[in-house]
């Protein structure tokens, strides 16, 4: 299996996603009809495609702190059941309408409370919203299964309320606990009770490692928090040196490796956050000629204007990637999923594995 990997080829491809956080992949004119519904005079401009340019941070200096100034119209606009709901609708319909067979759509309960709405209701709202997107898209004969993972602010003190939460929505859609947010001076490991409880009931956790910082982040997630994934991690490749043929890997990036731990990758965010400087010049191909788990995400789709078959289609172009790159890196996220073993089975097997032998 092998050959070019067209825009059409990976548009029709079964494609996995672990990595999309809700309140960054708004349809640009949901946002202009949410604010014009609660009265909301923040937003730049009111045209749907103008206000669609203004989210994508890509101008020649941008950095994280400009890609995080359109989180505060998004999460502004989503403070009822009703638009939790229309968002999560939105999102499920749009990555099926991509490809997306599987999908892990993370987002902070705590971010959506400012009009007095109860976690609990947020997360019911968005589940709403889920299984509502999915039944549309069954109706335009398209498969997608949208679970979601429940995310803490590494900068505030909701955690081990969050992790609670996530453990108490288990069998309702809800798959794993993260946290997220600024990685320097907010280290995992301040976040230990809420990972402790995580493990204790036996639950999944990812953690957001390895983005804007370094190997330290990453090395707590591991060893303090023992992390299932890294949100990102691409930060590994620091601990990776060039060596008379080939490579040398220091002793965590070779724990990472040995012990399979997924990596979450998100090229064009980290471009447009100044992580990397271009897609060309990202570390996702070393670390995937490397055999790292290597997974492809899409972080935030708005922010980055970006779908997750955009995201093959660049690094495809820049790494010269085959349909059979495609499939690997797609069964990496499969089996990286938080999704009881017969399903990812069924659906790598089922879904993933007779879809890319049919491009082929």
């Amino acid at each position: 299996m092998s050959g070019e990997l067209t825009r059409e080829v990976i548009e029709a491809a079964p494609k996995v996603l672990l990595h999309d956080h809700l309140d960054g992949g708004l349809r640009p004119g949901t946002i202009v009809e949410l604010a014009r519904e609660q009265g909301y005079r923040g937003l730049p401009t009111e045209d749907p495609v103008e206000l669609a340019h203004w989210f994508v941070a890509d101008e020649p200096g941008a950095d994280l702190v400009r890609y995080l100034e359109g989180f505060a119209h998004t999460t502004a606009l989503m403070q009822s059941e009703e638009a939790l709901t229309r968002v999560g609708a939105e999102c499920a319909l749009d990555l099926a309408r991509d490809g997306v067979v599987y999908a892990e759509v993370r987002f902070a309960p705590e971010l959506h409370t400012q009009r007095g709405l109860s976690h609990e209701r947020a997360v019911e709202a968005v589940l709403a919203g889920f299984a509502r997107g999915v039944a549309e898209a069954h109706d335009e004969g398209r498969r997608i299964v949208v679970r979601t993972i429940l995310s803490a602010m590494r900068q505030a003190d909701q955690s081990e309320v969050i992790a609670a939460l996530a453990v108490a929505y288990r069998d309702r859609g809800v798959c794993g606990f993260d946290i997220a947010g600024p990685e320097d001076g907010f280290p995992p490991t301040q976040h230990l009770s809420a990972f402790h409880l995580v493990q204790r009931e036996n639950f999944h956790m990812t953690i957001h490692a390895g983005e804007a910082f370094g190997l330290p982040s990453i090395w707590e997630a591991v060893q303090f928090c023992d992390a299932e994934r890294l949100g990102h991690g691409v930060r590994i490749v620091d601990d990776i040196t060039p060596a008379e043929g080939g490579h040398r890997l220091g002793r965590l990036a070779d724990y990472v490796r040995d012990r399979r731990i997924p990596l979450e990758v998100c090229p064009t965010s980290n471009v447009h956050t100044g992580a990397a400087r271009s897609i060309a010049e990202h570390p996702i191909e070393l670390l995937r000629r490397l055999r790292f788990r290597v997974t492809l995400n899409t972080d935030n789709r708005l922010m980055s204007g970006i779908s997750l078959s955009d995201e093959f289609a660049s690094c495809a172009k820049a790494f010269d990637w085959s349909l059979q790159d495609m499939r690997w890196l797609t069964i990496n996220a499969a089996k990286s999923a938080f999704y009881p073993f017969d399903e990812r089975l069924a659906l790598i097997e089922e879904i993933i594995k007779p879809g890319f032998a049919a491009l082929a």
